[in-house]
């Protein structure tokens, strides 16, 4: 009896050590989380397999409930009430789908795979094993994600140990020859730390304050200049002209974050500016769940939240160069990036405003996904977050 437990409870402790380890926020950790497809399979119920894809999902996302408190400046319980409430698509998907045939339960992985990297259940598709392509095949684009799915479905059937040790030799070499993502030529991301005061205090000294920030790459040459998202707060034609006036002087470009408002809710944009003038550049395809995106409030007749514009502007124009905007949760999830793939950008552009993560590892997984996925299609990468 006590050995009917044992196996359950180890696999579902395994299945956490892994949520933990493979999403602590370093790239080349990234592939431990190939070793949750095997503990999913060698489930003997779909109860333990449920158990073992809630371990796995909840361990991978710990930090939101204090994320949440700290965005909302309330206690725990929000949090982990949206932890658990999001954890449910990928428990459900993974409990529907797990089956007791082994010839079938490769087949049911990658189904329950392509389920939870585009819409709906996609929306919430965190802490996705693929992300982890760009670690095994860096430079190999589709190939390398074909190879990654094909490994991942390898990693359900009955000769998984196998398929482990070739994906373990491909870790090991990549992690051996590992580089980061070069800047694309002229660009330059701008961290910033001013925690949630950004895009909540729009006064003009610190608009000033923003353009003296950009001025400095500026001079040293940089052509294009990234801010983090929500730098601008609000884009008006007064915080248009404002900028582009005192852009007069320059010939720099500068790419940053804003929210475009109007009577039904917002967008979260991406605007473009130089002395010449400012354009929207993207808006956001998959704001945040619940904090941002509210989808309810029009069932009831209601206005506010941000817009979700899912498939649209893939790849952005700007310059001469085209670029694969990410903007902070978009991140998190597969298929934003993998749109933008098809379009053959030439750099991805990744942006956050992280302030409220304070304290977790949620900006180190965004930047680990952004350079995985960067590597994976052997694309330059700009990033500028503020914390």
């Amino acid at each position: 009896m006590c050995r009917d437990y044992l196996r359950p409870a180890l696999l579902i402790f395994a299945s956490s050590a892994i949520g933990v380890v493979g999403w602590s926020g370093h790239v080349l950790l990234l592939p431990v989380a190939l070793a949750f497809p095997v503990l999913w399979s060698i489930a003997r119920t779909r109860s333990v397999a449920a158990l073992v894809s809630a371990g796995y999902f909840l361990a991978a996302s710990r930090g939101l409930p204090q994320g949440v408190a700290a965005f909302y400046s309330s206690d725990i319980w929000p949090g982990l009430l949206l932890w658990l409430g999001a954890s449910m698509s990928f428990v459900t998907v993974h409990f529907v789908l797990w089956t007791k045939n082994p010839n079938v339960r490769p087949f049911r992985y990658l189904l329950a795979a392509i389920i939870m990297s585009i819409p709906p259940f996609g929306v919430t598709g965190w802490a996705h094993p693929v992300t982890a392509a760009g670690v095994l095949f860096p430079g190999w684009g589709w190939w390398g994600l074909w190879l990654m799915t094909a490994g991942l479905a390898g990693l359900a059937t009955r000769i998984w140990p196998a398929v482990a040790m070739t994906l373990l030799g491909l870790w090991l070499w990549s992690a051996a020859i590992w580089t980061d993502p070069k800047l694309p030529e002229g660009w330059r991301g701008v961290d910033l730390e001013m925690g949630a005061s950004l895009g909540r205090e729009a006064g003009l000294q610190r608009q000033r304050d923003l353009i003296a920030t950009v001025r400095n790459p500026a001079s040293d040459g940089v052509r294009y200049v990234v801010l983090p998202e929500s730098a601008l707060g609000f884009w008006t034609p007064t915080v248009e002209r404002l900028w582009v006036g005192l852009l007069r002087n320059t010939d720099a470009t500068v790419m940053a974050g804003a929210a475009l408002l109007d009577a039904g809710g917002y967008d979260n944009v991406l605007v473009a500016i130089d002395r010449t003038g400012g354009r929207i550049l993207y808006r956001e395809r998959m704001p945040v769940p619940g904090s941002m995106w509210q989808p309810w409030r029009s069932w009831f007749g209601e206005s506010g939240g941000a817009r979700a514009d899912f498939f649209a502007n893939p790849v952005v124009v700007i310059g001469a160069s085209r670029a694969a905007p990410l903007i902070c949760y978009e991140q998190l999830i597969v298929w934003p990036v993998l749109q933008s793939m098809f379009e053959d950008p030439d750099f991805v552009v990744a942006v956050g405003n992280g302030w409220w993560t304070k304290g977790t590892s949620i900006i180190a997984i965004q930047h680990a996904a952004a350079t995985s996925w960067a590597k994976l299609f052997a694309k330059p990468l700009v990033i500028a977050f503020n914390t």
